[in-house]
């Protein structure tokens, strides 16, 4: 009988805010923040937005001269497949972390002192890129 009571007032309360208009689903993620994986001493420079995912974070270090990306999704779980990408503009080569991962994709690294730089990355199968950008 307790079982069927809780059912009974279970279905009540979805009938009840079905007819309000109400819906009741979990609160939605906000967008990622850089989750400082690049290491101390790096500050965020530029990002993109990969709608529905994640951010691509650009970060840089005065010290040392390097960049930094990191890929970073808005709802950590699954395994999904990302990508962290850099290189120096007109390079062929990326220096990248590919693979299938729960939360982030990173850190990957350049030293580009007095050079331009490519840079972005990717979940799933939403990608941003950056050509010949923050040169210095």
């Amino acid at each position: 009988m307790r079982k069927l009571m809780g059912r009974t007032a279970k279905a009540a309360v979805l009938s009840l805010a079905a007819a309000a208009g109400v819906v009741l689903a979990p609160a939605t993620a906000e967008a990622a923040d850089y989750n400082s994986a690049c290491g101390s001493g790096y500050r965020e420079i530029d990002h993109l937005t990969l709608s529905g995912y994640g951010t691509v974070f650009l970060t840089y270090n005065g010290s040392t001269g390097k960049n930094c990306v990191v890929t970073v999704r808005d709802n950590p779980g699954e395994r999904l497949y990302m990508n962290a990408l850099v290189r120096l503009a007109g390079s062929q080569q990326w220096i990248g972390d590919y693979g299938d991962f729960t939360s982030y994709a990173g850190p990957v690294y350049v030293s580009a002192a007095g050079r331009c730089i490519d840079w972005g990355g990717e979940i799933e199968t939403v990608y941003l890129y950056r050509q010949n950008v923050h040169c210095g």
